[in-house]
């Protein structure tokens, strides 16, 4: 008997590697802001957390000055940012052989869920997910613990299995029950043993 049967990936980070897309796009919305960062490995940092909130962390932006931010980083990243994204190696495999095994699959990202729809049907992944759960673009529900309680509520269940460890989930007193699994995309094997057992 399956323990579980639901499977929640994040999707920055676990099923492909934003960094290009997401750093530039940062970097774009920074001069805007008249800060110059030249090394795209200083803003890695953006990478997962809701932006809003490494703005304010990292620059100490304030609200006006986060939207502005935002809708800078936006301005790029609906036109390139979001294509400069790799896929990593095996996520069309594993996700085929967990719907095989009869699991549900959905993604729980802060990215915004418009976006993250466009990305998986650029990476053409989109029909194996029965919900893509991300933030609104007004800047509501953007904390993984609201998005985790989105989707609980959703598939009605506490039989879930998160994609990827996020400290911030955990954080957030937001698990609802759910196990994890740390993922490591370029071991398939490893993480269908992990889920199933």
């Amino acid at each position: 008997m399956k323990k579980y049967s639901v499977v929640l990936f994040d999707l920055d980070g676990t099923l492909s590697d934003p960094k290009i897309g997401i750093t530039k796009s940062v970097q774009y919305a920074l001069q805007k802001a008249d800060i110059e960062v030249s090394d795209l490995d200083e803003l890695e940092s953006f990478i997962g957390p809701p932006l809003q909130v490494s703005f304010h962390e990292i620059y100490g932006f304030n609200d006006a000055q986060i939207e502005q931010a935002i809708s800078n980083y936006r301005e790029r990243f609906k036109e390139r940012g979001m294509f400069e994204n790799k896929l990593y190696e095996n996520i069309p495999a594993l996700l085929a052989d967990l719907k095989q095994l009869g699991y549900i699959l959905a993604i729980a990202t802060s990215k915004p869920t418009l976006f993250a729809e466009q990305i998986l049907k650029y990476f053409n992944l989109e029909h194996f997910f029965d919900l893509v759960a991300g933030s609104n673009l007004d800047g509501t529900r953007s904390a993984k613990g609201e998005i985790i309680a989105f989707v609980h509520e959703h598939f009605n269940s506490f039989q879930q299995l998160f994609g990827h460890l996020l400290k911030e989930v955990k954080a957030s007193g937001g698990c609802h029950g759910i196990g994890f699994v740390q993922a490591q995309s370029r071991f398939r094997t490893q993480l269908c043993r992990g889920i199933i057992d």
